[in-house]
């Protein structure tokens, strides 16, 4: 056997073999590597030599800072003022407290680009109030989890910093922008979705619309939603790079957090502190780790490889496009979705590029893949914690879900084929070819 197909083999069916028996995924990427490195007769300082180079990039000092930024919002206080504000806008519709789930994690994410951070402060409130007003638990937890996944979208995202930096040459403003209409385009999709059943299931209507009460609502969110302004605006507007622009939204959060809202003490914010290093020690093993998996790879020619393998199936681009999207769907049900990004996208993104999709906009079908991947079972880390949330069975959880699991690939398939659902925003604000 050709020397280069073994190593290959060593490399994919240990890594295989890790996965199946439930090593941490760092463990799993970094021991396949070495094992790799070790056949090939390299020199072990490589790993150490390309671990230390994954994560010496100035990019990824924007990664611990979002995270700390959203751990801090997401524990200050701001939810009920989010859910106050998206309640005063659409809880008048059918299903009404169905539509402030949807809304409200789009504001949300937007704060602390989180899918997992999203469903564990909103569900832990809005869950047990539509149990309370009449929908059904397993309802209102799958719709949570769902609509958590506009986290993802919606920047800032430090799942779209660890992107650019893979991708190389993307801008990270240009990124965020591209967020905001396929995250709008999520919740219109499962809105739709949430009124079918409501009308359906009669699940009442909320209080009616009055445009005082949403006036009044968004002042009191004001000092949450200008996180994003703070963020987004100072990027796109070239005031700040994307890490000043995190550190600088870091210094605003715990403000608001300690001082506005007062949702935090200090021993709040050294919680706080806490559980974003455990959060960043986890990305960042990762980023090293996956980066002398990546390494490997080029070695071995894998993403040529692949590139040509699956293009030998056909050219036609639509089925092409398709594939790649089946490819990162089956990955999301067996992986988390930092290895995913990091591991998938020097494979994917030259294929996909040459069927005509934009980095940007392939960046954004990764980070729907990769959501939908947070649901899915065996892995599917959002999924485990609505259950652990609702104490809702898996059974019935996954169950409930699959209606939402159609909308969202509905968003998915529109977002591949339409570019200009991606890339109309960073054309307007950033004069980005469409």
């Amino acid at each position: 056997m050709n020397p280069n197909t073994t190593a290959i083999l060593i490399l994919l069916v240990s890594f295989a073999i890790m996965i199946l028996l439930r090593f941490p995924i760092a463990y799993a990427v970094g021991i396949s590597s070495v094992l790799c490195i070790l056949y090939m007769g390299k020199p072990l300082t490589i790993v150490v030599q390309m671990m230390v180079k994954g994560v010496n990039a100035f990019s990824l000092m924007a990664v611990p800072f979002f995270i700390l930024m959203g751990v801090l919002m997401g524990s200050g206080g701001i939810s009920e003022k989010l859910i106050a504000f998206a309640d005063s806008l659409v809880g008048w519709m059918r299903g009404g407290l169905g539509m402030v789930n949807c809304v409200d994690s789009f504001f949300f994410g937007g704060i602390s680009g989180s899918a997992a951070a999203d469903t564990a402060s909103l569900g832990t409130i809005l869950i047990p109030i539509m149990v309370k007003q009449g929908y059904d638990d397993d309802f209102a937890t799958a719709l949570t989890i769902t609509s958590s996944v506009q986290g993802i979208l919606v920047p800032p995202s430090h799942n779209m910093v660890i992107y650019a930096t893979t991708a190389g040459g993307i801008s990270v403003g240009s990124l965020f922008l591209a967020g905001y209409l396929p995250g709008a385009l999520l919740c219109i999709c499962l809105m739709v979705g949430t009124y079918i059943i409501s009308v359906k299931r009669n699940y009442p209507r909320g209080s009616k619309f009055s445009l005082i009460n949403v006036f009044k609502q968004l002042i009191k969110s004001f000092w949450a939603l200008a996180a994003i302004l703070i963020v987004v605006v100072g990027v796109v507007a070239g005031v700040f790079t994307a890490t000043e622009s995190a550190a600088i939204a870091v210094i605003y959060s715990l403000f608001v957090s300690m001082f506005v809202y007062k949702g935090l003490d200090l021993k709040g914010v050294w919680k706080a502190f806490g559980d974003a290093m455990d959060t960043l020690s986890i990305v960042l093993i990762l980023i090293a780790t996956s980066n002398v998996f990546g390494y490997c790879l080029t070695l071995l020619n894998v993403p040529k490889m692949a590139a040509g393998a699956i293009t030998s199936i056909t050219t036609n681009p639509i089925i092409l496009a398709l594939l790649i999207n089946l490819i990162l769907l089956f990955l999301g049900c067996i992986m988390d979705m930092a290895p995913i990004i990091l591991i998938a996208t020097p494979i994917l993104l030259p294929l996909a590029k040459s069927i005509g999709i934009d980095p940007i906009q392939f960046g954004i079908i990764m980070m729907l893949n990769c959501g939908i991947g947070l649901l899915t079972p065996p892995v599917g880390a959002v999924l485990f914690i609505g259950s652990a949330v609702s104490k809702v069975q898996m059974e019935r959880l996954v169950k409930a879900t699959i209606p939402f699991y159609i909308c969202m690939l509905l968003a998915l398939l529109l977002i591949t084929f339409v570019p200009a659902i991606t890339l109309w925003i960073p054309h307007i604000f950033m004069d980005y070819p469409l």
